[in-house]
C-alpha cells in the first residue's frame, strides 16, 4: 500500500481546510477520539476558537483479536453531551468502526454528532456512514508527523514501559523502542511514570 508521509506544515494545511469548512457550523463542544484524533482536535479547536474540549478512547482489539463490540475505555458522561451539538474529531476515517461507534454513543447520550476527519478513505469504509467533513480523500496509508515512524532516529526516550495486564499501570522499564505497544495503548515519557512511582 502506498504511504503518504505528512509534514507538520501539511498537517496545518489540512487543519486550515477543515476549519474553513467548519467555520459556519454551530457546535457546543469538541470531542477528540484518542489516539489519532487528539493532535488534530487540539489544532482544530485552536483554529476554531473552541474551548470546551472532551476526549474519548475506544478499543476494538484485544491483542490481535477483534472484539465483538467496542470497549469504551474513556467517554464523557451523558450529561455533558445531552442536547449538545458535538464536533467529533478523528485523524482518518478508513474502516472507521471507531468514529462510527463514537457517533452512535453521542447520539445515545442525546447529543448531535458532527464528524470531522483529516482523511477519508472511501474504498476502505466498512460502515454505512461517512464523515460529515474531511480535508482530503486518499487510498494511501497516512503517516502523520506524530507517528513513531516519522520521528527522527535518536530523538525519543530509549526506555520502554510494559503493561502488567489489562487495566493495570505499567511498572517495568525495558530497553528498546520509545514506548510500549499493546492492546492497552502507548505510554511515552517513561521518566515521568517512574518519577511518580507507578
Amino acid at each position: 500500500m502506498e504511504r503518504l508521509h505528512l509534514s507538520w506544515e501539511d498537517l496545518l494545511q489540512l487543519v486550515r481546510r477543515l476549519a474553513e469548512a467548519l467555520s459556519g457550523e454551530p457546535f457546543d463542544l469538541v470531542l477528540g477520539v484518542a489516539r489519532g484524533g487528539l493532535i488534530p482536535t487540539a489544532l482544530l479547536a485552536q483554529a476554531l476558537g473552541a474551548r470546551n474540549i472532551l476526549t474519548a478512547a475506544v478499543m476494538f482489539y484485544e491483542g490481535e483479536e477483534a472484539l465483538p463490540e467496542p470497549v469504551f475505555l474513556q467517554f464523557p458522561p451523558d450529561v455533558l453531551l445531552f442536547g449538545k451539538r458535538v464536533l467529533v474529531v478523528e485523524g482518518v476515517w478508513d474502516s472507521r468502526r471507531t468514529a462510527f461507534a463514537v457517533k452512535a454513543r453521542v447520539r445515545r447520550a442525546g447529543g448531535v454528532p458532527v464528524v470531522a476527519t483529516l482523511h477519508f478513505k472511501p474504498g476502505r469504509n466498512r460502515v454505512p456512514d461517512r464523515p460529515d467533513f474531511y480535508a482530503e480523500e486518499t487510498a494511501a496509508w497516512v503517516v502523520y508527523p506524530w507517528a513513531l515512524e516519522a520521528w527522527p532516529k535518536g530523538s525519543y526516550p530509549s526506555g520502554c514501559l510494559r503493561p502488567t495486564g489489562p487495566g493495570k499501570l505499567p511498572r517495568e522499564l525495558l530497553p528498546g523502542p520509545p514506548c510500549w505497544r499493546s492492546q492497552h495503548g502507548v505510554v511515552s515519557r517513561p521518566h515521568r511514570a517512574l518519577r511518580w512511582g507507578l
